[in-house]
């Protein structure tokens, strides 16, 4: 049975009818699961006009893939209208994902503290919350959880703190209440973060939260942004080690440059000796594995500023922080 990569990889040489551009040309596959039990394959394509003509040529050709060529039982497809044009991802904005293995390891604390060192050294930078069921950013940053509003055009307008601009899917959940979405579902979060929120014009960053480990989330990032590098997290803890190596592959099988590895919790400084509480070398494994380097090893410590999170970036970890931020622009 074909995986679900190579599923998407027949696909986007599936042609659109209504503009003759093939699906990768486009961007048009949203999402695709593949449920082996069934032997049935579900997708969301953004086809380029909204017509019923162009919906039932599309579906014939995606049929005549799924089940004559490549043998399975059953196709459910969706249809969505592709907003390129118009949204952020028409703009010249350079991507960084944040990646990890695990979760616990401080991924979600380092994209608002890096957020931070990007405005600090005076760019423009936004952050999408798509750790889609463990989203944090807007209680590490201190925005209260509501539902967005939305502009005449019934864009979503993203909350801003501090001139960092952030949208996240714990604006549109209930309090304390679990995610139970499955992947469809998943995919139209991301296509409203991607295509309907009302980003600022000046943006020239944006900070993607990943999920930990290599699910749906991370696989569907690459068909709105292929061109995303990536930062992979990890603790010095031999397992976090272990499983952000996966993430790494991951990234790399789907076509992301990994700019390298931050080593977070990498030591606690008490009376100036170093004790590495969660071991050490972590990073430094991930980073040979990889074939990179270790971007910035995060000591743990407690913001002097009061804040629970956020580092000034006057303070010994803030700096090192813009250090992180420096290296990352460098590399683009």
């Amino acid at each position: 049975m074909y995986t679900k990569e190579q599923i998407i990889e027949q696909l986007k040489n599936v042609v659109d009818p209504s503009n003759n551009e093939t699906l990768g040309q486009n961007g048009g596959v949203k999402f695709v699961d593949v449920d082996t039990e069934k032997e049935t394959v579900n997708m969301v394509i953004g086809i380029s006009v909204d017509d019923d003509k162009t919906k039932r040529e599309l579906t014939r050709s995606l049929a005549k893939l799924i089940k004559i060529d490549l043998g399975f039982k059953g196709l459910k497809v969706d249809f969505e209208l592709l907003k390129k044009a118009g949204s952020i991802l028409s703009r010249n904005v350079k991507y960084i994902g944040v990646a990890s293995g695990k979760g616990g390891v401080g991924k979600s604390t380092v994209t608002a503290n890096l957020a931070y060192a990007f405005k600090s050294i005076g760019k423009k930078v936004g952050i999408i919350d798509a750790d889609i069921y463990g989203s944090s950013i807007p209680t590490i940053i201190g925005i209260p959880v509501t539902l967005p509003k939305a502009t005449k055009d019934e864009k979503i307008i993203p909350f801003e703190k501090d001139g960092i601009e952030l949208i996240s899917t714990e604006f549109f959940m209930q309090p304390d209440k679990p995610l139970m979405w499955r992947g469809p579902m998943l995919g139209k979060m991301l296509n409203h973060f991607f295509y309907d929120v009302k980003w600022d014009e000046e943006i020239e960053y944006v900070l993607v939260d990943l999920p930990p480990g290599t699910g749906d989330v991370a696989m569907d990032i690459q068909n709105y942004i292929p061109e995303c590098k990536m930062v992979i997290i990890t603790t010095p803890h031999p397992s976090a080690s272990h499983v952000a190596v996966k993430a790494g592959f991951a990234a790399e099988q789907l076509g992301h440059e990994i700019l390298g590895v931050v080593e977070n919790m990498s030591h606690l400084m008490h009376m100036n000796e170093r004790l590495n509480i969660f071991g050490e070398g972590g990073g430094k494994i991930v980073a040979d594995k990889l074939k990179t380097q270790v971007l910035a090893n995060i000591q743990i410590g407690q913001p002097k500023s009061g804040h629970p999170s956020i580092f000034a970036m006057d303070e010994e970890i803030g700096l090192d922080y813009i250090g992180l931020a420096n290296k990352i622009i460098k590399a683009f």
